[in-house]
């Protein structure tokens, strides 16, 4: 998880400025993102009951070893409409290496404190890839160009597809819970009013998300800045991400309260951005400080709610929400920024979720007290 990290975070201080070069609009950009997201939402939602009943660590090797192939792919292409196509069986390709990386390392775990603990050193080791890969990307295409950057990523994807084919190991209980995981239907998950709150939080999070990674390497082509400086300022993103992961103490407490907290500090951060009442770099600190709060609370909150023979499905799920939050984020953010700030939706968008999250919260506090037995 470290090195797939590492190595498809590389592409985010180049993607836009690459395709601005081959003549892609604004519009059209925002529309190579959104497909992508599109096409990783539908195979998010093929690759969980597919990762269930086969096998998870089968879906990282090909997955890697495709996306690898397509992103040298990438370094080749002669138009924007080619890069869209490539995009979108990427995306699609990549929908299979998540979730089914999150349900493995979820079933290694013995019990809820493993599976908290096993989460949180996967999200410092991808902060540390997230601050260490944007400098890399960024250097790397102002020193050998876009192209040869893309190169270098399919190449290290397919080394690390080899590494994974020769130490990945498959947990021995899984082919007999298989047939138990089909119990668990997607209609099931989605009903489940406190995986609810988990998929609201997980579509404004990407959503938000999404509007970072389009705007902060758009400045490279509206202010002619280098991708060396848009790679620097997504660094400082990881590290607000790294700090918070340190505070191992956080985790004790409950992740839905945690969740409620993060996306009031992350809607805040984005209205200061919106009103540039602090420094860029400072303010994307923050936004990784409280993206770091978030992610832990989702996957622990995630596996509290569902049984490990439906991990597959249940991860499936919430990386297909993530993939909804970056399809509309990136489709939104191309057609209005000319008009209006994406940040001011954004922010609309967070705090529209966060009162959604509180009246669900409300509804099923007065629901359970409705129910209660009463004391004679």
């Amino acid at each position: 998880m470290f090195f797939i990290s590492l190595v498809m975070s590389i592409q985010s201080p180049i993607f836009t400025p690459y395709a601005a070069t081959m003549g892609a609009s604004s519009v059209l950009i925002g529309i190579m993102l959104s497909i992508a997201s599109f096409t990783n939402l539908t195979g998010n939602l093929v690759a969980g009951p597919l990762s269930d009943r086969f096998g998870k660590k089968v879906f990282i090797i090909i997955s890697l070893f495709l996306s690898g192939i397509l992103f040298i792919f990438h370094a080749l292409v002669s138009s924007s409409m080619n890069l869209i196509v490539l995009r979108a069986l990427n995306g699609f390709s990549l929908a299979f290496l998540i979730p089914s990386g999150l349900a493995l390392l979820s079933e290694y775990a013995k019990n809820s404190h493993q599976q908290g603990k096993n989460m949180a050193i996967n999200g410092i080791l991808g902060t540390i890839a997230s601050i260490i890969a944007p400098l890399i990307g960024g250097k790397l295409g102002a020193t050998i160009g876009y192209a040869n950057t893309y190169l270098v990523i399919g190449i290290s994807l397919i080394l690390t597809a080899i590494y994974a084919t020769s130490f990945i190991k498959e947990r021995q209980h899984m082919v007999v819970k298989a047939n138990q995981s089909n119990k668990l239907s997607f209609l099931h998950i989605l009903q489940m009013p406190q995986l609810q709150i988990v998929f609201l939080t997980g579509f404004a999070l990407m959503y938000i998300h999404g509007v970072i990674i389009y705007e902060v390497p758009y400045l490279t082509v509206e202010r002619g800045l280098s991708t060396t400086t848009t790679g620097q300022l997504f660094s400082f993103m990881g590290i607000g991400t790294f700090l918070s992961l340190s505070l191992l103490f956080i985790n004790r407490f409950n992740p839905i309260k945690r969740l409620m907290f993060g996306l009031t500090g992350m809607n805040m951060v984005i209205f200061i951005i919106l009103k540039g009442l602090m420094s860029l770099p400072v303010s994307l600190f923050f936004v990784g400080f409280f993206f770091g709060i978030i992610m832990p609370a989702m996957a622990t909150a995630l596996t509290d709610s569902v049984a490990s023979s439906g991990y597959g499905r249940a991860f499936g799920v919430m990386s297909a929400i993530y993939s909804l939050g970056m399809i509309t984020s990136s489709f939104i953010t191309g057609v209005i920024r000319d008009y209006i700030s994406p940040y001011f939706i954004a922010f609309t968008i967070g705090m529209l979720t966060l009162t959604l999250i509180g009246y669900s919260k409300f509804q099923t506090n007065t629901n359970s007290s409705s129910h209660a037995p009463t004391q004679y």
